[in-house]
């Protein structure tokens, strides 16, 4: 399938991307804020920036977006393969999915746990 945008046009579409504020992020940030926890944003210090940090409880948030981070969940709709340009996407999404187990086992080993909420689920 030919791509509808040309590729000034898709270079704009991909740098509008961001990995900060997004909406499912935004929709737990309210839920947790709401029933009364508070938070640390993205600390640097920390591997993979996580999304939310509890610092005093030692506990980490990642929200991930299903279709960066290849949700495995047979049921979310969001996880799809793309279907052209295969030898780009694969590595890139693998390499994805590699560094999160990094991340998450860099994070477990410093005391810290880690949950991940999936896009899909902040639909619900």
């Amino acid at each position: 399938m030919a791509d509808r945008l040309d590729a000034e046009q898709r270079s704009a579409n991909m740098r509008a991307i961001c990995s900060k504020g997004m909406k499912p992020e935004m929709i737990v940030r309210q839920l947790v804020h709401s029933m009364g926890y508070r938070y640390r944003l993205h600390r640097k210090d920390l591997p993979a920036k996580p999304d939310l940090v509890f610092g005093p409880r030692r506990k980490v948030t990642f929200v991930n977006g299903c279709f960066w981070h290849q949700h495995g969940d047979p049921a979310c709709k969001l996880a799809h393969a793309p279907k052209s340009r295969l030898d780009y996407w694969q590595p890139k999404l693998s390499r994805n999915q590699e560094r999160d187990a990094v991340n998450q086992a860099e994070l477990e080993s410093r005391g810290w746990k880690v949950l991940t909420i999936w896009e899909c689920e902040t639909r619900r």
